[in-house]
């Protein structure tokens, strides 16, 4: 074994209890989960370049996040924010309007549990859900790539003003003036935050039972039974957006190319902290293949928000299967 094999074993024996998190971090910061992948392995490589001189003045977490940070940061720059479509600036649509797509917009993307959450902990599960939940990640890429930083490593992770200050190559003073304006603009984006459903309720469970018996029966009436009288519904790369029962259910029943309750099947999953499904559509050989990534968010009762991801390439990510196999 040469010394650079016996280095790469004992760095990655040490760094890989932090991968999951690390991969939530850069998460938060692009929006993306493909980005993300590739900028924590980016931060492994320059880590490990860097561990023979590492002195431990800090904690090889700490040490792991700045490097994180200071990777994502580069990648940043130049870049356009990741949005939902209900954060273009466009007010809802009509469900009888004609669907847009918009390839060209690097689209904000869902990040699957099983990559970040860990579940030995309750109490560690609950912050973890908040910190990734959909609607912040899409709020914060409304701010600079220097504002969500500051404001992830100081709310979220707990970091001390002058430990970001150290990092970013700044004042504490600079550092608290970027955290008030990015709290500031995140407050405009949401104004309040909603408490989500615990998603082991037997509440919950019911719920979203009866969700996928709606669609698997395509029982429109029985679907929009479900959503709270705001309820927003998207689905990028399409760019608009429908909020209210009324328009949920018409746009489902004239947009979309189901024929019947055989036409779609739908598997469990979970994303950014919340229930999410696999939507499969029968195709002409009789099969059911993937067609769309839904992710919900449940408040007091009711379906509150559903994102509707038709990048197929997410199926692999979440470990759903190309094909759907009746149990």
């Amino acid at each position: 074994m040469t010394a650079t094999q016996e280095l790469s074993g004992d760095f990655m024996d040490v760094a890989e209890p932090y991968r999951r998190e690390l991969l939530a971090h850069c998460y938060r910061m692009t929006g993306s989960i493909h980005d993300a992948e590739d900028l924590v392995q980016d931060t492994l490589v320059r880590a490990w370049r860097g561990y023979g001189n590492f002195k431990g003045d800090s904690s090889l977490r700490t040490w792991l996040y700045r490097i994180a940070t200071n990777t994502c940061l580069t990648s940043l720059e130049g870049r356009k924010r990741r949005p939902l479509p209900s954060g273009l600036g466009n007010p809802s649509s009509s469900p009888s309007d004609e669907l847009v797509e918009r390839h060209e917009i690097a689209w904000l993307e869902p990040l699957p549990d099983a990559d970040v959450v860990e579940k030995n902990d309750p109490a560690t599960v609950v912050a973890g859900r908040e910190s990734i939940r959909l609607a912040f990640v899409a709020a914060l890429q409304h701010l600079s790539a220097r504002q969500r930083a500051v404001l992830v490593l100081r709310e979220v992770l707990q970091w001390k003003a002058a430990e970001v200050a150290e990092l970013m190559g700044t004042s504490t003073t600079a550092i608290n003036s970027l955290l008030q304006r990015a709290r500031a603009q995140i407050d405009l984006i949401m104004p309040t935050e909603d408490s989500v459903d615990e998603p082991e309720s037997e509440e919950t469970r019911e719920l979203l039972r009866r969700y996928v018996e709606g669609f698997e029966n395509y029982d429109v009436d029985g679907i929009i039974k479900l959503f709270a009288a705001e309820a927003v519904w998207e689905m990028p790369p399409f760019e608009g957006w429908y909020r209210g029962p009324a328009d949920i259910g018409q746009l489902i029943s004239t947009k979309c190319p189901a024929t019947g309750s055989e036409s779609m099947r739908m598997i469990a999953t979970s994303a950014n902290g919340a229930p999410a499904f696999g939507l499969y559509m029968l195709g002409e050989d009789g099969v059911h293949r993937p067609f769309q990534l839904h992710v919900l968010e449940i408040v007091a009762g009711r379906v509150a928000h559903v994102a509707c991801f038709f990048d197929l390439d997410l199926f692999e990510k979440f470990g759903l299967p190309q094909v759907y196999k009746a149990r």
